[in-house]
């Protein structure tokens, strides 16, 4: 049976548009890992290089024992401090409660002299399409930027509240890289034997959370009062991570798995699940 010309014309201007929208994709997707690589670069190469030295067992007495603890348990003491960090990250994510849960593949990179951070995801609600997201954390500041395809821009949030979140966010995973809670930038209150808040001052913006502590010294949960966007519309709520699953990477005890949470009035919303399968601490930047 010969298929009617006006069905091949369809198809062809059907195929023809195809392979527009794929190499304008992956023209954009360049241009976005691009546009990263260069925030990373600068993120290293403006961080201050601090003397290299092994941390003692006296460097701890000052803090709350809670805290001792849990940098004792991470092997910190001995090791060098750790002023860089590069770090691999899965997981899954959805952005309202009766959504699917999405795939997750993230590259970070941190540095604690400077406290800064890049995050790269990319995230996948389907087969055949992502989403790109940067999260960036830079001289105090911070911006958020989300895109589909890496071509149209779902988000790029800047202002006090995405700063205030930024500096949590990095407050929270100190505990991947411990020796940034010896920092001058953060300050430490005990609460009682399981429990400590930490407080962050940096760039004209301060934020504090409660970080609390098993029996054997591994930091569990992380609780602060942080910005939620409800469609472009602030609010501030209890924001909550678990950590769980220690393991050694490159001699530090750091968790590997656990789960963010935004706990509100109309109850828990958990909206992300992160594992770390790689990390490495003060090495060059290498993309």
């Amino acid at each position: 049976m010969k298929v009617p010309q006006a069905i091949l014309k369809i198809l062809g201007t059907l195929i023809i548009l195809l392979c527009l929208v794929v190499i304008i994709t992956f023209a954009a997707n360049t241009l976005f890992d691009k546009k990263v690589i260069g925030e990373v670069e600068a993120l290293f190469a403006n961080h201050k290089q601090q003397e290299k030295r092994v941390i003692s067992r006296a460097e701890l007495t000052s803090l709350p024992s809670p805290v001792q603890k849990w940098l004792e348990y991470s092997q910190l003491v001995g090791k060098e401090r750790i002023s860089t960090v590069r770090l691999k990250q899965v997981g899954s994510l959805r952005l309202k409660e009766e959504q699917p849960w999405m795939a997750e593949e993230a590259e970070q990179y941190f540095t604690t002299v400077d406290p800064g951070f890049v995050w790269q995801a990319k995230i996948k609600p389907a087969p055949v399409l992502f989403i790109a997201g940067r999260d960036k954390y830079s001289g105090g500041s911070g911006n958020m930027l989300i895109k589909f395809l890496s071509l149209i821009t779902i988000a790029d949030g800047t202002g006090p509240e995405i700063d205030q979140g930024v500096m949590l966010r990095y407050l929270a995973e100190t505990v991947w890289f411990p020796s940034a809670a010896l920092s001058d930038y953060i300050t430490w209150e005990e609460i009682d034997e399981t429990s400590a808040k930490a407080t962050m001052s940096y760039g004209g913006v301060t934020a504090s959370g409660v970080f609390t502590f098993n029996e054997k010294g591994e930091a569990v949960n992380f609780n602060a009062k942080r910005y939620m966007d409800n469609n472009g519309k602030y609010s501030l709520e209890t924001w909550s991570v678990s950590m769980r699953e220690y393991k050694v990477f490159e001699g530090i005890k750091i968790p590997t798995k656990g789960e963010l949470t935004w706990k509100l009035q109309s109850g828990d919303f958990t909206w992300f699940n992160w594992e770390i399968t790689d990390i490495e601490y003060n090495r060059p930047m290498s993309y």
